[in-house]
């Protein structure tokens, strides 16, 4: 789910402080907001839209930008979206339902400058501002130890970023981690992945551990029980599992929360984040209840020798909402600074230049007239 950042070679100078629009893009929903450009986490205004109600991203950020009235023009943007950055600009996604290609979107809107960055990343961005968003704290110290810090969540996909301390600022690591195997503890999960692969011999994590996959995952599991599926889609299932009136619906959601915990360990471990980790995606607000009873902190925790590792690092579950769109447009500004800071840098260094270029000039006449009888 993981693509880097793919900027577009923007036609003018962007405007300091000047508002622009953020966008965060799921499969299903587009989360808008106009952006005081001086200030990210400061949303002028904000709307979420439903993807199926549109022919394309571009025609979602028209209906956002009609929204603002003749008197304010925007010419610039951002957009978070999941999927894997081409050399042509466009994006390539297995999750959104119509083609992103930003240079058309652009044009589209008449914009100077629009940019893409990956979703999970922009989240990674707006982690300073998650503690204002947290929800609820599922494992380890109330303070994180200083070091890398781990964004992920299933959503309809299954996206993660990991944002690294710098001088200067923090890096972030976007990632493919959802495109991972997905791996197995117990002979139920196993029995549910051997459903799986009669149809594909790769399976990833995000086959299972997204919105899609929780449906995937019901429908296997029936088939392991040699029952009929109780329900038909994802939030069918997790109104069932948290009714408690539906065994099957339980047992899913429950195996969901175990290899979902499983999954984050393993990434922990991976990634380092002794930052801590925050539990993101349009999914988890919706079952806190549920996953804090289920077994994800144990299988977070079931990693042999590294348990006590692992009880140091903070896992939080945070509410989406306008992560993505604060992140993204924090990465955005970040970009704008950096070019502004390159170009000063660039301009200062130049005079220098023609200057050590006069002085070696002067000398070498100075030294032709010593030598001139």
């Amino acid at each position: 789910m993981g693509a880097p950042a793919s900027p577009l070679p923007p036609t003018g100078a962007p405007s300091a402080g000047a508002p622009f629009i953020a966008a965060d893009v799921g499969g299903t929903h587009v989360r808008v907001g106009l952006v005081d450009g001086h200030d990210p986490s400061r949303l002028l205004q904000y709307r979420k839209y439903a993807c199926a109600d549109f022919a394309g991203l571009g025609e979602v950020l028209q209906a956002f930008l009609g929204t603002l009235g003749p008197g304010l023009a925007i010419d610039r943007g951002v957009i978070a979206c999941a999927g894997h950055a081409l050399d042509d600009g466009s994006l390539l996604s297995v999750n959104l339902p119509w083609p992103v290609v930003p240079a058309r979107i652009r044009e589209q809107l008449g914009f100077d400058d629009l940019r893409l960055v990956n979703d999970f990343e922009a989240v990674a961005h707006a982690v300073a501002a998650a503690d204002a968003h947290s929800l609820l704290r599922l494992s380890g110290p109330a303070r994180a130890m200083p070091g890398p810090t781990l964004v992920v969540g299933p959503g309809t996909g299954l996206g993660a970023a990991v944002r690294i301390p710098a001088r200067g600022g923090a890096v972030v690591l976007a990632t493919e981690a959802g495109q991972a195997a997905l791996t197995v503890s117990t002979p139920l999960e196993l029995a549910v992945l051997q459903e799986f692969l009669r149809e594909r011999r790769h399976v990833p994590m995000e086959h299972a551990l997204s919105g899609p996959g929780l449906l995937r995952m019901h429908q296997a599991l029936a088939r392991v029980r040699g029952v009929a599926p109780t329900r038909s889609t994802p939030d069918a299932i997790s109104a069932a599992a948290r009714a408690g009136d539906d065994p099957l619906a339980h047992d899913t959601l429950d195996l969901f929360c175990g290899l979902l915990g499983s999954a984050v360990g393993d990434m922990a471990l991976l990634y380092g984040a002794h930052g801590g980790v925050h539990l993101a995606g349009g999914i988890l607000p919706q079952i806190r209840d549920f996953l804090e009873r289920s077994s994800f902190v144990a299988r977070f925790l079931d990693k042999g020798p590294m348990r006590e590792a692992l009880q140091k690092i903070p896992v939080t579950l945070v509410e989406h909402g306008q992560l993505g769109v604060i992140g993204a447009a924090s990465w955005y500004l970040d970009r704008i600074r950096q070019e502004d800071d390159a170009c000063t840098e660039a301009a200062a260094r130049t005079p220098r230049r023609r200057n050590t270029a006069s002085t070696a000039s002067q000398t070498r006449d100075g030294e032709n007239h010593d030598e001139t009888p």
